[in-house]
């Protein structure tokens, strides 16, 4: 399948061997089938207005360097999202391998259901059905050659030199530990290298964005970090209210991570995080991913939300924080994510954490729909924009590297 006119995705990945999930299983007999949303073309390709070279040497970079996200949920969503609860409850989402096999990643944080996890309960973030997700994800994985399981810096890197895509389980919040210090070791033991403290909800680790009154860290959460650290798992504060991301990052003995966000002095919710938290974040020599989930990363500038209202908050936090501490956490999946959001805005806190500023409503993301076309129109972005080819080397992959090297 070949894409005319503007770059969008790379060509498929010679070691994709058209794999797609549970191909190992019979169809509505061992598990039910939904009719999934389609990985490549859902939506109409985004007009960058690149030239021939310039295509040309955006698709040279994520060739030679490594490309990380380092935040994603790349499920694919049933085609009917009023489906979708219905499907997470049977805790089996299909992978996109065919879109991420178009990407041009070498890595994705891959973050599973998470916030939208009901295999046993409504309301998420339950230790049975995190383990349920995890679980049937790497059984899938386990049965094709082209994405593996990545516990370990140099599994990436081995990853880029055999042609392969490496998965690194994340989780968004720590809530399924409740008050048990050692699961967080089970999850280790599991394959997780990445958690959050807190979605936006509060839990017995600390204060999420979108509580009223943020307590901080607690006493719990400070043990819970400390442990996080012996461990070599990365933490994230992406979900945490401003109090506890800012006692994270000082009570932590590595670097921090802000895996998916932007600047609220770009775009004023709580979603978004204060100059203080990102500068702290990279004063400990942590690095922010830029989110492109829809109505999050918006600007003044670009209030249709676009890959250009993403570059907006990327452009502000390179010039507040320097280069060095700044890459892409896209936060996408396959399918309509607008329609997910809608799904679970309750249980997401979506409204308390995006605030009351109003904006325009879009169906989608343009330029930054979904896994499989993220990095193609990041790194055309940053070639158009007349990045040098080692500053795109560094917040593809190349900052997300020096973290991992002091973490893991």
């Amino acid at each position: 399948m070949s894409w005319p006119g503007e770059l969008h995705v790379q060509e498929v990945a010679p070691r994709y061997d058209g794999y797609r999930s549970f191909d190992y299983l019979e169809p509505q007999v061992d598990y039910k089938v939904f009719e999934l949303a389609p990985q490549l073309g859902r939506v109409p390709e985004h007009d960058l207005g690149l030239t021939d070279e310039q295509r040309a040497r955006a698709s040279r970079l994520l060739r030679e360097h490594v490309a990380i996200s380092l935040h994603e949920h790349p499920k694919i969503l049933p085609a009917d999202v009023s489906q979708l609860r219905d499907y997470n409850r049977t805790g089996r989402n299909s992978f996109g391998f065919e879109g991420l096999a178009r990407s041009g990643m070498t890595a994705v944080f891959d973050n599973f259901m998470n916030g939208t996890g009901c295999v046993t309960s409504e309301h998420a973030w339950k230790w049975d059905d995190v383990i349920y997700d995890i679980g049937l994800r790497f059984a899938d994985v386990a049965k094709q050659d082209y994405v593996v399981v990545a516990t370990t810096l140099e599994q990436i890197l081995a990853a880029k030199r055999e042609g392969r895509l490496a998965l690194v389980a994340g989780l968004e919040a720590a809530t399924m530990i409740e008050n048990e210090l050692d699961r967080i070791d089970i999850l280790y033991g599991f394959g997780v290298r990445q958690m959050g403290i807190a979605y936006s909800q509060a839990n017995m680790l600390g204060s999420g964005l979108s509580e009223r009154v943020d307590g901080g860290l607690t006493h719990f959460g400070r043990r819970a970090v400390d442990r996080m650290n012996k461990l070599g798992i990365a933490i994230d504060v992406s979900h945490s209210g401003d109090r506890t991301s800012l006692e994270v990052v000082e009570a932590s003995r590595v670097p921090v991570f802000i895996t998916h966000a932007g600047a609220r002095a770009v775009w004023d919710t709580p979603r978004m995080k204060s100059d203080e938290v990102i500068r702290a974040c990279a004063e400990r020599g942590g690095v922010i991913g830029i989110e492109a989930a829809p109505h999050t990363t918006l600007s003044a500038a670009h209030p249709h939300h676009s890959i250009e209202s993403v570059m907006d908050h990327f452009t502000y936090c390179v010039d507040l924080v320097g280069i060095d501490h700044v890459a892409f956490g896209p936060d996408t999946n396959f399918g309509d994510h607008v329609g997910l959001h809608d799904s679970f805005t309750q249980h997401l806190a979506i409204g308390q954490a995006h605030g009351a500023v109003d904006h325009p409503r879009v169906p989608y993301v343009s330029g930054m729909e979904n896994p499989a076309e993220c990095f193609s129109n990041i790194a055309g972005w940053l070639v158009k924009h007349g990045y040098s080819d080692d500053e795109i080397a560094k917040v593809i992959g190349g900052n997300i590297i020096r973290v991992l090297q002091e973490v893991w």
